[in-house]
């Protein structure tokens, strides 16, 4: 049996690893050019994206290029360099947007195989049929879609792979065609710099042209002022309904400019959910509890399982983003023998270990620290905080760039992580 595809962001070379890790089957990236990710674009450079293709293939999964931006003519020659040089780093397939940089994609590198953009929008058999006579493999489809749309599609077009996202941000435009970022800072979101000024919070006026007056518009209280800023999608209670579906090749999580501990969390709940399927299992609770140890914006299951008509609770009017259960306060390095602190560590603290399942972990106590199992979960504290320089620190915190000493070797990028409190506060901005 042909399993659903788990496919994960990669902001950079080290989110790329901790995806991968923590149970993606494939990862999605690029570096900075003709990316709608330029932020994350500029973390990776051709070295580092070689690297992480490496990494992956060397454990038997994917990676797709991201060239889904949107180009003028002035750029079309650096893209065609692009395209080449891109397809020389030998990649698993390339994301691309319009049908002029599919056709073009497909004639300099015929043997990558091409995935449609969901900013492609495509919600209907047709645009379907067009896009693959034009050689895409793979339909990222459109977030406003049902899976009863996609159904009819699959059946039309049975060798046409279709993916959908499952989780992540979610943008208040059609498809994520939007030109309030141009408008306001003169970032094109369609050319991947988008501000994220749909997050803001605005005040809103009547003015009278005839008059010059202006009066402001005062909200009922707890309506809110964040009138643009989408949920966060979560589809994980509905990994059954999806699969069962037989239409949806690859499950996609959104998210290359969020954090490590986003990309592990996010690839971690998913690869079990649907391990958990095609093991006749499921445990909706314990997925949701997971998340929802990450910030975000409030979740919605959004549309792929509902009608858009019927949705009315998709909109989060009262914040852009609130602290999750639980805030990370530090992670282990590559070598496994070391950490470095994220927020604050003090000796003798508890912390929470998570790490990719399938490690076996061993309890130990010695003069760096204790590591130990309760209630199914592990956990870790210093007796001493011992920095790779061989300094004993009485407390550390997230500015502080030493490496500190592990009473034993854990799972490289394993995340330290403590429950959240008032004090830590409420993040405004992504």
């Amino acid at each position: 049996m042909k399993k659903v595809e788990l496919l994960s962001p990669a902001g950079n070379l080290e989110k790329l690893k901790i995806a991968i890790d923590y149970g993606a089957d494939a990862v999605y990236g690029g570096v900075s050019h003709f990316s709608l990710r330029i932020r994350s674009g500029k973390e990776f450079d051709l070295e580092s994206f070689k690297e992480g293709i490496d990494y992956a293939h060397a454990r038997g999964r994917k990676v797709y290029v991201t060239i889904n931006g949107f180009p003028f003519n002035s750029q079309l020659k650096l893209l065609k360099e692009h395209i080449a040089t891109m397809a020389s780093l030998e990649p698993d397939a390339f994301i691309v947007a319009t049908p002029g940089v599919l056709k073009l994609a497909h004639q300099i590198a015929p043997h990558i195989p091409l995935h449609l953009s969901t900013q492609a929008n495509v919600m209907n058999v047709l645009d379907a049929q067009v896009y693959y006579d034009m050689g895409a493999r793979r339909i990222i489809a459109a977030r406003e879609i049902s899976l009863k749309d996609l159904k009819q599609i699959k059946e039309e077009l049975p060798d046409l792979e279709i993916e959908v996202f499952v989780h992540g941000s979610m943008c208040f435009a059609y498809s994520g065609r939007c030109l309030i970022s141009t408008l306001q800072s003169g970032r094109v979101p369609n050319r991947g710099s988008c501000a994220n000024d749909c997050r803001f919070p605005y005040e809103m006026y009547a003015a009278n042209p005839e008059t010059g007056t202006l009066f402001k518009l005062v909200e009922d209280e707890g309506i809110g002022t964040y009138i643009m800023n989408s949920k966060d999608l979560n589809l994980a209670s509905h990994i059954q309904e999806i699969i069962d579906a037989g239409c949806i090749d690859s499950l996609k999580i959104e998210g290359r400019t969020k954090a490590p501990y986003y990309a592990a969390i996010t690839a971690k709940v998913y690869r079990r959910a649907i391990d958990d399927y095609y093991e006749g299992e499921s445990d909706p609770g314990r997925y949701q509890k997971e998340l929802n140890t990450m910030q975000n914006r409030g979740f919605t299951d959004a549309y792929l399982v509902n009608r858009p008509f019927e949705k009315h609770d998709t909109q989060n009017l009262d914040f852009s983003m609130m602290m999750g259960t639980h805030q990370v306060s530090g992670i282990v390095d590559e070598s496994g023998e070391y950490f470095e602190c994220k927020y604050k560590t003090f000796p003798n603290d508890t912390m929470e270990l998570v790490f990719p399942e399938g490690n076996l972990l061993k309890p130990v106590d010695n003069e760096i620290g204790k590591v130990w199992e309760e209630n199914g979960e592990w956990h870790i504290s210093f007796k001493q905080l011992l920095a790779e320089n061989g300094k004993v620190w009485d407390q550390v915190h997230s500015g502080n760039l030493n490496r500190f000493k592990l009473p034993c070797t854990l799972p490289h990028f394993t995340f330290f992580r403590i429950p959240a409190t008032e004090d830590m506060g409420t993040v405004t901005k992504c």
